[in-house]
């Protein structure tokens, strides 16, 4: 019981990750840059007490944990149902590392550098940014895809 209850925590969990960064993609980032300079700044304003990084630094992890509490309880199952569990983790992981390397630097330029002297620089990050954050949703959609698929193995085993 808890081995499916951890499967489906881990599940709804990515989906959540998935609808999050879709919202970003969808409303914040075209509010960043709906006027640059002045929606930067309006952005750094709002981000004074709080911001989507807060949200993604704990439920990221959490996702990962989960994925890997999940591979640790499926372990003993049959191998395709541990090769699922263990991609969930894999794609959980990388998506984090894909955000670290290329996400961390754009957000540093768009809302902690000067801006004077940096608009180019400011338009160049927040363009690649929205772009690429379609390229995320992707790979958490994958995650997803993989968790779900995970579930329905283990599902089917039970039958």
């Amino acid at each position: 019981m808890i081995r499916k209850l951890i499967l489906y925590t881990v599940t709804a969990v990515a989906c959540g990750l998935l609808f999050v960064n879709l919202y970003t993609s969808i409303v914040d980032a075209v509010n960043w840059g709906s006027n640059i300079p002045t929606s930067i700044q309006t952005t750094r304003d709002y981000f004074q007490t709080g911001n989507p990084g807060k949200f993604f630094r704990i439920f990221s992890p959490l996702n990962q944990i989960l994925a890997m509490i999940a591979l640790i309880l499926f372990w003993n199952a049959s191998k395709k149902i541990r090769i699922y569990c263990g991609l969930a983790l894999l794609t959980a992981v990388a998506v984090d590392g894909f955000t670290f390397a290329y996400f961390y630097p754009r957000n540093d330029i768009m809302f902690a550098q000067p801006m004077e002297g940096n608009l180019e620089t400011i338009k160049s990050a927040w363009s690649s940014w929205s772009a690429m954050n379609w390229v995320r949703s992707g790979l958490i959609l994958v995650n997803v895809i993989i968790n779900f698929t995970a579930l329905s193995l283990v599902l089917k085993s039970e039958k």
